[in-house]
């Protein structure tokens, strides 16, 4: 098996109040929603927007963008979530198709430097685990981000992300809080202004991230963020497909890079 690159995102000097923030950016616990496949339709009400403390809000719409359902994402220097929660006593979700167009990429942005931690498009994924196997610390900084938000932020957050500069296949781990892991899906430019579909396996790509099995999915959320870089990003995004294992059918020339 190839061995892909592993990164860590260096934070920015922050005070308690803003690691908390970056925490609670990715609260994304909850249990509710419905067995696989589960369509991420536009106006349906299991999708809210959910607000981060001290940001503005990125716009969440739901529009038709070249014949598909799409919810269109607006950022000006902010950053928020579009989030569904996800019903834990469902069957175990094992494999994930979605989709997203993206007319320019946030200039200057990198999802692996802190300072200019933004992106156009995210796809997150919270799961469920054992909190007391973590670190002192990380319990520590999930339980002011709950302070802050009323929600304790997911034993794991798994995020698919579009980059300028790390290469598809990279892992980034966040640099302040390890729980949370990206994995670059697409990069560079090449492929602007065009729908980039994208099917994973969700369980082997967890392990890939983390090291381990994943535990109970609790929720799915998109986020276009530009708070960081002080810009602009903007993207739609198709609709998110849950499915268990073996039923997603492979993947053909259109959503490879």
């Amino acid at each position: 098996m190839m061995r892909l690159p592993m990164l860590s995102s260096q934070p920015p000097p922050a005070s308690r109040l803003a690691l908390a923030a970056a925490l609670c950016g990715l609260v994304l616990a909850g249990c509710a929603g419905g067995p696989a496949p589960a369509p991420a339709v536009p106006d349906s009400e299991a999708w809210q927007a959910f607000a981060l403390p001290g940001k503005s809000e990125t716009r969440y719409t739901a529009v038709v963008k070249d014949g598909r359902p799409a919810i269109a994402a607006v950022s000006e220097g902010s950053a928020s979530m579009w989030r569904r929660r996800v019903d834990s006593s469902a069957p175990p979700a094992a494999e994930v198709s979605f989709s997203w167009w993206v007319p320019a990429l946030p200039a200057r942005a990198s999802v692996a430097d802190g300072d200019r931690e933004d992106a156009a498009v995210r796809v997150m994924f919270g799961f469920q685990g054992d909190f007391s196997t973590l670190s002192a610390r990380t319990r520590m900084q999930f339980e002011l981000a709950q302070a802050l938000t009323g929600e304790r932020p997911p034993y794991a957050t798994l995020m698919y992300v579009w980059d300028a500069e790390a290469p598809v296949g990279t892992v980034i781990i966040n640099g302040r809080s390890d729980r949370i892991r990206k994995i670059v899906v697409d990069s560079g430019t090449a492929q602007l202004g065009r729908w980039r579909d994208h099917r994973r396996d969700l369980r082997a790509d967890f392990r890939l991230a983390f090291g381990e099995d994943p535990g109970p999915l609790s929720s799915i959320a998109l986020m276009t963020d530009s708070d960081n870089t002080r810009g602009q990003a903007r993207a739609w995004y198709g609709p998110v497909n849950l499915y268990p294992q073996g039923l997603l059918r492979p993947c053909t020339a259109e959503c490879k890079p």
